[in-house]
């Protein structure tokens, strides 16, 4: 991919996602549970971007969202109602509400409080709402702590001794339907061992929900897949979906996966030029146009992303890669190899495609980058740079 004419024609900071390995990886999942009725619901705050979704809607993907507003754009690009999931630890009435009256698939509901809440919309509306109740199965995933989801110290989630007084209270009320079982220990999985352990632990909660008559008809295994950032061993598709069915034998449901980072992760790029570069003392620092706002994981995570120089690979020192936000936590990286650079230099910060532009903000009133698809080897812009005008175009109309 030629990154410097992107930056030419684009500017930059800009985002770049190449739809063709977007539709490879969600093929390769996709594919993965073809021996058993499935839907793969991708997981929408990985990159929300509309032409990502209507991407993903035109190869059959479904949607897992956790906003009103995500269940909107998945609406908006094509994504039917049937295939829309909404999940999340804290839902409003509002969109709980809207939920029901668009109509999707289910609603994951998190806590005992949300299921009553939910339980008294749905008779104000006259519906009967469609459930899942995710479980949490009290496994340690082995995944970054912010990340992780599947512990009992996590907000996320419902006890296993809990979770089957609810589905018992749910099969008594006419407001209520339960449809699914949910578990999701965590993000950024790379062993399988708990994923398998996950798995086991919620199908024995499946059988002995269905002894007692409750039809639940969607086993739904979250997501969480790993990619890789550096030099992570990760789980194939295959090996994922086959711990998971193993532990379904003898049951007839359908599998329902979430997977948003795996299937746009190491399908995206965050290009940034080089403004300067500064010493102090033995420090070197390669100052960009970019900045945390723009990319927010290493700031937040210490995440790595792999950083090369387009056209450069001459000796190396290290370096920390830096942006103009006025915090001492605006890096890109610290104390990596790289050549030495000059202003205009094009820096790649590879594996930006989820969790990147969806969590950019206006610190320092900052314009939000640019977003571009390529495929096909044809670019297009799918997201306008924003302006200042832009930024404050809510607050302006006040001033006095």
């Amino acid at each position: 991919m030629d990154y410097r004419a992107l930056v030419e024609q684009y500017g930059s900071p800009l985002y770049v996602y190449d739809f063709d390995v977007i539709e490879k990886n969600y093929n390769s999942i996709k594919n993965a549970f073809k021996a058993r009725k499935s839907l793969i619901a991708y997981a929408v705050k990985a990159n929300s971007n509309l032409s990502v979704l209507k991407h993903l809607a035109q190869l059959g993907s479904g949607a897992d969202c956790v906003s009103i507003g995500e269940i909107k754009r998945a609406l908006l690009a094509g994504i039917p109602n049937y295939k829309i999931i909404f999940s999340g630890v804290g839902k409003r009435d509002d969109e709980l509400e809207e939920a029901l009256q668009k109509d999707i698939l289910f609603i994951n509901v998190e806590s005992e409080a949300e299921l009553m809440r939910l339980e008294q919309i749905a008779k104000s509306l006259g519906k009967v709402a469609r459930v899942s109740i995710r479980v949490n199965p009290n496994i340690d995933p082995k995944t970054h702590p912010y990340i992780s989801t599947g512990l009992s110290e996590n907000k996320f989630g419902i006890a296993i001794e809990d979770a089957k007084r609810l589905y018992l209270y749910i099969k008594k009320s006419p407001f209520l339907e339960a449809v699914g079982i949910h578990f999701h220990i965590g993000s950024q999985l790379t062993e399988l061992e708990p994923i398998k352990e996950a798995s086991q632990i919620v199908a024995e909660l499946l059988r002995s929900l269905q002894k007692i008559e409750i039809d639940i008809k969607f086993f739904d295994v979250g997501g969480g897949l790993g990619i890789v950032y550096k030099d992570e061993k990760t789980i194939e598709p295959y090996d994922y979906a086959q711990a998971i069915l193993a532990s379904l034998k003898g049951t007839d449901v359908t599998v329902i996966c979430e997977p948003g980072r795996f299937i746009v992760g190491n399908a995206g790029v965050f290009l940034t030029r080089v403004l300067y570069e500064k010493k102090s003392g033995d420090r070197r620092f390669v100052i960009v146009d970019g900045a945390m706002n723009d990319l927010l994981r290493p700031s937040l995570y210490n995440a790595y992303h792999e950083i090369e120089v387009v056209g450069k690979d001459e000796p190396k020192s290290k370096a920390d890669v830096v942006g103009p936000v006025c915090e001492s936590g605006d890096f890109f990286a610290k104390d990596r190899l790289l050549p030495l650079t000059e202003h205009g230099d094009i820096l790649v910060v590879k594996s930006a495609g989820a969790y990147g532009f969806v969590m950019a903000s206006n610190y320092n009133t900052r314009p939000r980058p640019a977003e571009v698809a390529v495929q096909n080897g044809k670019s297009r812009l799918i997201r306008e740079r924003e302006s200042f005008e832009y930024i404050i175009e809510k607050e302006v109309r006040f001033l006095v």
